[in-house]
């Protein structure tokens, strides 16, 4: 049984990973599309190239690097790499309180690094322009909007959780590359809506150093970030306990 130092650690680098590689891509792409006229001011592509096709490129790159992640360190700390995945599990009973408050404490550190290593690479336009990739509301989308598609996002994050790496019956070995895809999947369809931000931490690290760093501010509507992704993740677990562990688990 790994240690709750190596546990910390793997949670703290695979939640660094996260931020630098899946946030770096959004901040890049916006870097990249600076003075660019974009296809429509809904969306932060570039010409005839942007909307949809940035998104696919954004959330494969947060596929990819779950999907390392995972088969890094998930043998070491199931590799939650996201608060509201810990705490779901936690509120369940599928985890153990004394190692909530140290995984907690890892994943918004590793993520707070991610996003000061992206400001160290890529310089004041990184925050500026880039916004270290927080996510945020684009235009036309209200806060309410918002809200909902972090719950819903992170509600099919966690339902494929659930469904390819914490129940039994499910195949071994798939883990990473199907809960990459679906966040790739969620990230593509409802990124230009709220940012899919999906994970309290991969947002706070952002929005934090942008904060300090002269970049945007988000840090007011934090609480949807913070919110609605536990909210989800904790509806997902009950909707699975409810309706599907039984049929599968009997």
């Amino acid at each position: 049984m790994p240690s709750i130092v190596k546990k910390f650690v793997a949670e703290l680098i695979g939640t660094w990973m996260l931020v630098l590689v899946g946030a770096g891509a959004a901040a890049v792409t916006l870097m990249i599309a600076e003075g660019a006229d974009k296809a429509s001011a809904f969306n932060i592509g570039i010409g005839a190239l942007g909307g949809l096709g940035d998104w696919l490129a954004i959330g494969l790159a947060f596929g990819i690097v779950i999907a390392a992640a995972i088969y890094i360190f998930g043998p070491v700390s199931g590799c939650h790499i996201n608060p509201a995945v810990t705490i779901a599990l936690w509120v369940t009973k599928r985890f153990p309180t004394k190692d909530l408050i140290p995984y907690l404490v890892a994943q918004f550190t590793g993520a707070i690094l991610g996003a000061a290593t992206l400001l160290a690479m890529l310089g004041t336009k990184g925050t500026t322009v880039g916004g270290l990739g927080a996510p945020g509301a684009f235009p036309g989308i209200t806060m309410s909007g918002v809200f909902i598609a972090e719950v819903v996002g992170t509600f099919i994050l966690m339902l494929t959780i659930m469904g390819i790496a914490v129940d039994k019956r499910a195949p071994q070995g798939w883990a990473g590359l199907i809960i990459g895809l679906i966040v790739a999947g969620v990230i593509t369809t409802m990124g230009n809506i709220s940012g899919q931000g999906i994970n309290p931490a991969r947002s706070f690290g952002p929005m934090l150093v942008n904060a300090f760093a002269g970049g945007p501010n988000g840090l007011s509507i934090y609480w949807i970030y913070l919110v609605a992704p536990i909210i989800g993740a904790i509806l997902a677990v009950f909707v699975y306990d409810a309706f599907v562990k039984e049929e599968i688990e009997e």
